[in-house]
């Protein structure tokens, strides 16, 4: 049996792969295959299809119709340890690690060959074995909130390699690495695949692909639209293929330097605590003027959520102080709902968007007091139509129904709606935190636009993002965040890409000799 490329009889394949929920088809006759000893990179916008068919793979959904096949005879997983026992493990994009406990308990849990009597030492003893096997460096006897992001993911990879995975599943694997850490993560890749594992790679930043993918299948609409070598592949081409535009990949269209103005936000001294009770912030200054961007890098954990959930006045700070401008031209601490202050939270299901509710009432959301939408006792329901598809209309929400329930949108969709929405309030100050990620090119990019023209037109923004690539795209300034402190400030300009990351990472003295 061939793949479509002609490539001989693949590790695994599927062919006619259907799955539906409801009336989606997320997946439509899809066929794919995957070589031994290859690093396969899985591509599309998002609900092209790409983790469900993973997720079939790895025993998380069953297929409707289509056959999967290993080593060439037809299986079926019915589970994640059906998939696991036939070779198959997943790393999803959220790690499914116990904080409190360390390494070596993390490796071993719910694992059949975990002794039923073990000492401590010989938990650490035999996991530091397992570690050495797979060339995958980290302390046994740390636990786990100790650990980096990038050391995080080590153990996932190493619990799921030590169960036997011939194939790993990555799904947005770099989403939450720095750059160094992402380089790392690649060479771990190539030494996989060079044993004769395969590696299934999903993501959204299309230079990473090129630089460590072997080949390129394209989902689109659920359909497979190619397979191809990566020697034949450029970005704008597979931008093409993900979107069925023949138009090169556009950038966002900044609007030159704009004049940074009066202070918006200003932070003085700011600690606080996380909700575990562990400091999280330690003396942060920071300032924002009108009409400019300024991004907050640094890796997922190291204080920026603590630092967003003060500046919308959801977490009491320990120390410091922060202030918001207000209407009159003063200062004040800044409080839920505050006007004229627009939030794109982290989750935006948990604390942007409300999912059982109508697209039609999350796009007017923060708006229905006003005047125009409601007299106090009443809402006016021509005017919370007329803004509710103004907002669909100019964040190019892709909705038939505006009555439906804003979780049935895509996670795209949902995005758009949350980043148009927010943009209206915010007329002085907008917070964006990680308002791209996962999100597919196109969506992306009317994200970060949206966040330009506010800048444009005099609003401060500040941008939190692990998104390396979109800090530099999008800043006037670039603060560097490390455990809960700032450790390095540039101006556009004076970017340097490796310091930065450097910074990120905490190598500091690395960074001042750079």
């Amino acid at each position: 049996m061939q793949d479509s490329s002609g490539t001989n009889r693949p590790f695994i394949s599927v062919e006619g792969l259907t799955k539906t929920f409801g009336q989606l088809v997320a997946l439509d006759e899809v066929d794919f295959g995957i070589a031994a000893g290859e690093v396969h990179a899985l591509l599309g916008e998002n609900g092209a299809g790409k983790t469900t068919l993973c997720n079939i793979l790895a025993g998380i959904y069953q297929a409707d119709s289509g056959e999967v096949y290993l080593d060439g005879s037809p299986v079926s997983f019915h589970s994640p340890a059906d998939a696991i026992a036939g070779g198959i493990g997943m790393v999803h994009q959220h790690f499914k690690l116990v904080p409190t406990m360390t390494v070596a308990q993390n490796l071993h849990m719910g694992w059949q060959e975990t002794p039923r009597v073990f000492t401590n030492a010989e938990l650490n003893q035999r996991s530091a074995a397992i570690i050495e096997e797979f060339n995958l460096p980290v302390d046994p006897t740390a636990k786990i909130f100790e650990l980096s992001v990038g050391e995080q993911q080590r153990v996932e990879i190493v619990r799921t390699l030590a169960r036997g995975a011939k194939l790993l599943i990555l799904d947005e694997p770099t989403a939450v690495l720095t750059s160094q850490e992402a380089t790392e993560l690649f060479d771990v890749l190539r030494e996989l695949v060079a044993t004769g594992r395969s590696v299934i790679f999903i993501s959204h930043k299309l230079r990473e692909v090129l630089a460590v993918a072997d080949r390129i299948t394209v989902l689109r609409n659920g359909k497979r639209m190619t397979t191809i070598d990566v020697a034949a592949a450029t970005v704008d081409k597979l931008a093409q293929l993900m979107t069925g535009s023949n138009q090169p990949i556009g950038q966002v269209a900044r609007s030159g330097t704009v004049d940074a103005g009066k202070v918006i936000l200003e932070a003085t001294g700011v600690e606080a605590l996380s909700s575990r009770g562990l400091v999280a912030l330690k003396g942060v200054d920071l300032t924002v003027r009108s009409g400019e961007i300024v991004g907050v890098a640094g890796v997922s954990g190291n204080g920026q959520t603590e630092l967003a959930e003060l500046i919308v006045g959801v977490r009491p700070l320990t120390a410091g102080s922060i202030k918001i401008a207000d209407d009159d031209g003063g200062m004040s601490p800044p409080s839920p709902g505050q006007r004229g202050i627009g939030s794109i939270p982290e989750d935006r299901m948990g604390h942007g968007l409300v999912g059982a509710a109508s697209t039609l009432r999350n796009a007017v959301i923060r708006e229905y007091r006003t005047r125009e939408l409601s007299d106090g006792l009443w809402l006016k329901w021509a005017g919370i139509r007329d803004y509710a598809a103004r907002v669909v209309r100019e964040g190019r929400v892709q909705v038939r129904d505006m009555a439906a329930s804003v979780g049935q949108l895509s996670g795209g969709n949902q995005q758009r709606l949350l980043a148009k929405r927010e943009a209206l309030v915010a007329d002085r100050f907008l917070l964006a935190v990680h308002p791209t990620r996962g999100l597919d090119i196109q969506a992306a990019l009317e994200v970060q636009q949206t966040l330009e023209e506010r800048r444009a037109a005099g609003v401060g923004v500040l941008l939190i993002s692990d998104d390396l690539g979109e800090v530099l795209a999008m800043s006037d300034r670039i603060v560097v965040m490390y455990d809960g402190e700032i450790v390095g400030e540039s101006e556009r300009g004076q970017f340097d890409r490796d310091k930065i990351g450097l910074q990120m990472g905490g190598h500091y003295e690395a960074a001042a000799a750079s």
